[in-house]
């Protein structure tokens, strides 16, 4: 390995060494789309330093001070410049920055409508004086809008003539840590937990700071900092106070810290002889540790908890409803303005049905039963995380209940962090789907928003994809992830395109010839993915336990609902799952339009075909070809898609930073052997079924597919604890 690194790396490696390669152009993605790179152009620096001189920003308290200081940084890295505090109104060359209340004197306003948390960004005529004023309604508005305001300058946009009214479309924007105490992250491919427990709470890392900015940044205002498959022991004082040093550091860049919750905890943390919802001794005890946490932490955001679902305790176990656990935990919560996220990840291996039934089944009939601070979370589909799903069936079905969307920005599923795959793409067409619960128009996004129930709370989770590698994500494009999540989350409509123009510009360079070209990669790359893994509507046909590499003939997992023949049902007359009322109905959960267009072969689009049909391998597509022969089509179009990402890559060298560049171009060989080894595996094990040939055009197998059926990974990142569990 060493040698094969020194071969096609050697004038890097030898430039590295001898420090031809200068600071200002390495770089190892640590500070994120935050770097605040020197602007190169010098009219365009010069334009900005004659509209920025001075600055009037009162800051008092952390959040503002906080704003000030990022204000501070950015400009010194952009344009080598520090503007200077003033009082006074220096026409046209002045920043105004603060809520009415900071500003006193300046007669500042801003409207009821921006809410708490948005801001305005605006050229304005104040005492007479043309300046540039960001203003909000609270501090933590401020603090948006100067980021809002830096990255104008980072995707070098005018500041002469500026408009900007913005707020959070969410209310709860929420990232989901599966870390463990023992810093082991569940489904985590980035290194270590970032939550150092043995040293907290006296030693503060700077990651942490950094963390909060970069969340911030984008506008995510919570973190649930440990595992949904939670420990009892984060409840406890020795963790309290660890908890409390995070809290203290997050609430300056406006984050609420929550906590994984175990429904078992009045049992191993408080030796009560149960934990059943409706006994009054249990009630007391979740009371009295809210008050506690409180004490620690007076702005604590609440609770997320799984129960009942792969092993974990919950209500059931004691004969109780979801409705019950979520409602004894909410009055805990109630007194301090807490909230309960509850997840709808249920499924039951001895229940006899579709897994993909079983949340609706069990959450729909508790619709209007939630007290108004829980809020139900569910996965974007009714599966886990799979690479393609249809949007999950709660969606538009609960209209007298909080939904809360979840997304996974660690990529399970779509190949760790050694692929490029950018997500945004997948939220997008997720958030964009027509329920058609409320009629036509009624897309999951309004859901979301609360657009059709005023009185519900609104949230947005996305899983982590943070640790410790040196640039956070493992793959540096991973990073847009995390990034595009914060957009997302504040504005479920904002395009992926635009959030990719941007993300690429501040963390990269504003090079168009560099810009357009790797936007084009982004954009493709989740599609890609999906043809080279699961075409056609496949699903969970990824190794077991791991969920690393392929696995379509998976059927020892322990369990029917964990095989992948569970699901694509390959067999000699064809493939696919029959959810259709000749089949398991699942499509019975969805409004009748959309019922009607997924059960209709006419309508059913190629992408979910095989999700909710099972058709002959002769059937034929809307392409003229057979099912078979699409379906080889699409693995080796996938599979070439990341061959040509690669070479599109390769033109870039040059127009950004070496160390960079070299890692993700190695990254691309091994997504590209990946996929190959997905595309080879997969259709050679089809076609064991199928008995049809695959095309002379395509390239053969390297293997036969004993080889990819025996095929070992050890030591692969992310599992911890139970090895089924899919969180």
């Amino acid at each position: 390995m060493a040698k094969y690194f020194v071969k096609k790396n050697r004038c890097l490696l030898i430039l590295l060494l001898l420090g031809v390669v200068s600071n200002a152009f390495a770089d190892d993605g640590y500070k994120l789309w935050l770097g605040y790179n020197k602007i190169a152009n010098r009219a365009a620096v010069a334009v900005y330093k004659q509209q920025l001189k001075y600055m009037i920003f009162p800051a008092e308290s952390d959040q503002l001070k906080a704003a000030k200081a990022e204000l501070t940084k950015g400009l010194e890295g952009m344009l080598s410049m520090h503007l200077a505090d003033t009082k006074t109104i220096a026409g046209g060359q002045t920043i105004i920055i603060g809520t009415p209340q900071s500003l006193k004197g300046l007669a500042v306003v801003v409207a009821d409508s921006v809410g708490s948390e948005g801001y305005l960004i605006k050229t304005a005529l104040i005492n007479q004086k043309k300046c540039i004023l960001i203003t909000a309604n609270t501090d933590v508005g401020v603090l948006y809008g100067v980021f809002n305001f830096l990255k104008l300058l980072q995707t070098r946009q005018p500041i002469n003539n500026l408009s900007i009214t913005d707020r959070p479309r969410i209310t709860y924007r929420v990232l989901d840590h599966w870390d463990n105490l023992n810093r082991t992250v569940e489904r985590g491919y980035a290194g270590s937990s970032i939550w150092n427990w043995h040293k907290l709470p006296g030693i503060i890392d700077q990651r942490y700071i950094d963390y909060a900015r970069a969340n911030a940044s984008v506008g995510i205002n919570g973190s649930v900092i440990n595992n949904v498959n939670a420990d009892a022991l984060i409840l406890s004082p020795q963790y309290l106070i660890k908890i409390q040093a995070l809290a203290n550091v997050f609430r300056a860049y406006g984050i609420k810290i929550y906590l994984s919750v175990k429904f078992s905890s009045p049992v191993e943390l408080g030796h009560l002889k149960t934990a059943d919802p409706l006994n009054d001794d249990v009630k007391k005890w979740w009371a009295d540790k809210a008050d506690e946490i409180y004490r620690y932490i007076p702005d604590f955001g609440g609770f997320l908890v799984k129960a009942n679902s792969e092993g974990q305790p919950g209500p059931q176990t004691y004969g109780r409803s979801h409705a019950d656990g979520a409602n004894m935990l909410a009055d805990a919560m109630a007194p301090h303005h807490g909230i309960v996220m509850w997840r709808a990840f249920v499924y039951d291996n001895n229940v006899p049905d579709d897994r993909s039934k079983q949340a609706y089944n069990e959450f729909k009939p508790f619709d209007g039963k939630f007290k108004d601070n829980v809020i139900i979370q569910v996965k974007n589909g009714p599966i886990d995380f799979q690479p393609r799903e249809p949007f999950h069936p709660l969606f538009g079905a609960m209209p007298n209940t909080a939904l809360m969307m979840e997304f996974q920005l660690t990529q399970e599923y779509l190949g760790f962090s050694t692929h490029l795959v950018y997500e945004a793409s997948l939220f997008a067409e997720t958030l964009q789907s027509d329920t058609y619960t409320q009629g036509k128009g009624s897309t999951v996004s309004r859901i979301l928003q609360g657009n059709f129930n005023k009185k519900l709370i609104t949230g947005m989770a996305g899983v982590a994809n943070i640790g410790t590698d040196l640039n956070w994500c493992g793959h540096p494009f991973a990073q847009a992830n995390w990034y595009a999540f914060g957009r997302i989350a504040w504005n479920p409509d904002r395009s992926p395109a635009a959030i990719a123009d941007d993300w690429l510009k501040m963390t990269f360079t504003n090079d168009a010839g560099f810009v357009s070209p790797v936007k084009k990669i982004m954009l493709q790359s989740r599609e890609n993915t999906v043809n080279y893994m699961t075409p056609l509507g496949l699903h969970h046909i990824m190794g077991v336990s791991t969920h690393y590499g392929p696995g379509p003939w998976v059927d020892n997992a322990g369990r029917p609902d964990w095989n992948a023949t569970y699901y694509h049902k390959a067999d000699s007359a064809g493939i696919g799952f029959n959810r259709t009322g000749t089949g398991s109905n699942a499509l019975s959960q969805y409004a009748p339009q959309v019922q009607s267009h997924w059960e209709n072969l006419q309508t059913c689009p190629d992408e979910y075909l095989l999700w909710f049909h099972h058709l002959s391998w002769t059937y034929k597509m809307r392409s003229g070809k057979s099912l078979w022969d699409e379906m080889v089509h699409h693995y080796y179009m996938g599979a070439d898609s990341v061959k040509q990402m690669g070479l599109t890559w390769d033109k870039m060298q040059g127009k950004v930073d070496a160390e960079r560049f070299a890692l993700v171009q190695q990254l691309m060989k091994v997504q590209l052997t990946e996929a190959t080894t997905w595309r080879d595996a997969c259709v050679l094990y089809f076609q064991a079924f199928s008995k049809m040939r695959v095309g002379a055009v395509y390239p053969k197998p390297e293997h036969p597919l004993s080889y990819y059926k025996e095929m070992k990974f050890y030591y692969v990142p992310g599992i911890g604890g139970n090895n089924y569990m899919t969180n």
